[in-house]
């Protein structure tokens, strides 16, 4: 399944590449098809089987105005919640199956010396991963078409430690959340290499449920850091899980999406992708 699905995103890619620059033209669903060398019969199945919905409906989901309404109408009063409750709705499950423990000085200073860290490649259905775990939770996860490129960043994360290519549960566990089998899924931690402060940027990320948005303002103010907006912004582009830690529900406070480290196509993707199995 999840082949069939990275082989689609590829396509998907492409088209939501041609919307974002041509999306003021409003093309119709023939001149997209066209764009990913498909049938507009054939581009619209798969595209559907993608995400969920048709392409019409995905583009709204992508537009401007989708996303101010929902930092207007609705993140703030579904973010405020969460800040008060600690948790995030039954929309997200984070809250319940996501916990961060961070490196000790100790490990953070030197590198991952002593630590032992497991990674393996895997298929998602926004293109292919890398994803690391300690004896302790997850520590890295990232999107990557070179696998060599893929780990030579993973040991600069970690230079000191010991490394070996297995698939173990931890790792596993994390990549129900792109299935979404819930059914077994346990409890996904997340061992961590930051300082306190980037710690609590990626806690108040985690607040953040699926299929919403929020700005670096909001995130900012989860944060206690209402005055280190650029910090936070740096923190959340430092973000060392990728879609686990979403940082890629974080918008501007415009509408405007933003870039992303693993690339705005990608991000716009799961953002739309998101949309529509929580609509």
């Amino acid at each position: 399944m999840i082949s069939q699905e990275l082989t689609n995103y590829e396509r998907i890619a492409r088209a939501i590449e041609y919307l974002k620059i041509n999306f003021k033209k409003q093309p119709s669903l023939e001149e997209v098809a066209e764009n990913v060398y498909l049938s507009p019969f054939h581009f619209q199945r798969m595209f559907t089987e993608w995400a969920g919905v048709s392409p019409k409906k995905f583009t709204q989901y992508l537009s401007v105005e989708y996303a101010k309404s929902l930092l207007k109408e609705k993140q703030a009063s579904l973010f405020d919640t969460a800040l008060e409750t600690g948790l995030s709705g039954t929309g997200r499950l984070h809250d319940l199956f996501m916990k961060i423990e961070g490196m000790t000085p100790g490990e953070y200073k030197n590198g991952g010396e002593a630590l032992s860290i497991n990674y393996s490649f895997a298929e998602s259905p926004f293109g292919p991963l890398i994803l690391a775990a300690t004896p302790k939770g997850l520590c890295y996860l990232a999107f990557g078409e070179d696998r060599e490129q893929a780990f030579r960043h993973l040991q600069e994360q970690f230079p000191n430690a010991r490394f070996q290519q297995i698939l173990d549960m931890i790792q596993q566990n994390a990549l129900y959340f792109f299935t979404q089998d819930w059914s077994t899924l346990e409890q996904v931690k997340l061992h961590l290499k930051g300082t306190p402060f980037q710690l609590k940027v990626w806690e108040a990320l985690l607040q953040i449920p699926m299929g919403e948005l929020s700005s670096y303002g909001k995130v900012a103010a989860a944060a206690h850091a209402e005055k280190a907006y650029q910090a936070v912004g740096t923190a959340i582009g430092n973000n060392p899980v990728a879609f686990l830690i979403p940082c890629h529900r974080v918008i501007r406070s415009n509408g405007e999406f933003g870039e992303y480290h693993w690339g705005s196509t990608r991000k716009m993707a799961m953002i739309g992708w998101e949309a529509s199995r929580t609509r």
